[in-house]
């Protein structure tokens, strides 16, 4: 009777109707496949190079000097020396006055932020419009709100003249773009600079995005995470900035992709008090508080650069330069193989076509499992080279058109590039032998 009784009470399902279908996580699968076999990991999206002295410095100084006080909480919604010194520096980039109370607020990261984003403005039966490729976690997590996400690619217009193609080459169509919204559109997600491509949105992109926002009286949800990783002497063009645009947009920003410090995961949202005061409903019912110390330190970190703004000393101005050498020195090992990089005008990341190394790789007919993740798991497996299968940023529904490509990540030190450069050309003399 009691073994009836037990097996009656555990037939009941446990989980929650939400998450139904978002239990797959890229970054679990292949995070313990590069743990296992990669001897270089240009997969995950983090520096193997140590934030600036400085930043480390005064986390250090936080630790040990006498203010007892940094040991404990902080603001619910954010370290006050903090949300202070990003209010003045988004005066700065925004062109208006913010009030560091009201329209700043620090979250765990920028994971958390989007989440938080999500939670307080998707309703039950509302479309939230997705570019792709776009970060894995949007669409899970409008799942999550009771959203229904609707997806818009980025669309490949390769060069004629056999040139390289860049990130630039992908491109929104204006009329495919504005046949996505409608009467049930509550938000559009914006990620730019774009992970997984690099992609920096010209004005006249984020021009037509901002016009068709006030058309339908739509929020914009900004991921700005690598605002200061740009490249080739382009600008980052905060969508906020534009007509009509500030009431309705939420900037997302991360100190870990700021200071190259991703483990402190510290992030934040810039944005109008009348959206942000629901995202700090969302934050004090969840994570509530983020550490005290790490903000301190970021706090300080900004400080500086506030003083250096501009200026060739500021770290904001040296990170980019030093990552684009990084870039360039991946574009030319990944070309000279013969693995076709797209060009990134920002961001950790570079995408590559592996058509010309497909036929190391048996292909499985009738597979569930898209052509590129296994690649990249026999890659790894194989050739200890562990990178991210491109359709793990796109819908179930849009997966197969986008099977020929991978995801490096190239913040990484010399050594750790030259390595993967060794890989590869060892690799490609074994095809030609």
């Amino acid at each position: 009777l009691l073994s009836h009784f037990l097996q009656a009470k555990m037939s009941r399902p446990v989980q929650a109707r939400r998450l139904e279908g978002i239990d797959k996580n890229i970054w679990v699968e292949f995070v313990k496949l590069a743990a296992t076999y990669s001897k270089v990991n240009l997969g995950q999206g983090f520096p193997d190079f140590p934030p600036p002295e400085f930043l480390t410095e005064a986390f250090s100084r936080a630790l040990s000097g006498g203010n007892h006080t940094l040991h404990q909480y902080t603001r619910a919604f954010g370290h006050p020396p903090l949300v202070k010194v990003l209010a003045q520096f988004f005066e700065k980039l925004l062109g208006r006055d913010l009030d560091p109370m009201t329209n700043v607020m620090v979250t765990v990261g920028a994971y958390q932020a989007l989440f938080c984003c999500f939670q307080a403005l998707v309703d039950e039966g509302d479309e939230v419009i997705i570019i792709e490729p776009f970060f894995d976690c949007y669409e899970p997590m409008v799942k999550m709100a009771g959203g229904t996400p609707v997806f818009v690619p980025l669309r490949p217009n390769p060069p004629k003249d056999g040139k390289l193609m860049s990130s630039a080459d992908w491109q929104l169509d204006p009329a495919e773009l504005a046949s996505k919204f409608s009467e049930r559109t509550k938000a559009i997600v914006l990620n730019s600079p774009n992970n997984p491509l690099g992609k920096v949105f010209s004005r006249e992109e984020l021009g037509l995005i901002a016009e068709l926002c006030v058309k339908h009286d739509v929020l914009c949800i900004s991921d700005e995470v690598y605002e200061w990783l740009v490249y080739d002497g382009k600008r980052h063009i905060r969508i906020a900035s534009l007509e009509g645009m500030w009431d309705r947009t939420v900037i997302i920003g991360s100190a870990g992709k700021t200071f190259s410090a991703t483990g402190w995961k510290v992030g934040w949202v810039v944005g109008p008090d009348r959206l942000l005061k629901h995202l700090r409903t969302v934050h004090q019912n969840s994570v509530y508080h983020c550490a005290t110390i790490a903000q301190e330190a970021v706090a300080q970190g900004f400080q500086r650069e506030l003083t250096l703004y501009g200026k060739p000393e500021s770290y904001f101005v040296q990170l980019p330069k030093e990552l684009q050498q990084k870039r360039d020195w991946l574009v030319q090992s990944l070309d000279g193989v013969g693995m076709k990089p797209i060009i990134p005008e920002g961001t950790y990341f570079l995408v590559a076509d592996i058509s010309q190394f497909k036929s190391d790789v048996p292909d499985v007919p009738n597979s569930d499992e898209p052509y590129d993740y296994r690649f990249a798991k026999w890659m790894v497996k194989n050739k200890g080279l562990a990178a991210i299968p491109l359709s793990a940023f796109y819908s179930e529904a849009h997966k197969d058109n986008y099977t020929n490509f991978i995801r490096f990540c190239f913040a990484k030190e010399e050594a750790t590039l030259k390595a993967a450069s060794d890989i590869l050309q060892r690799w490609k003399q074994e095809k030609t032998s």
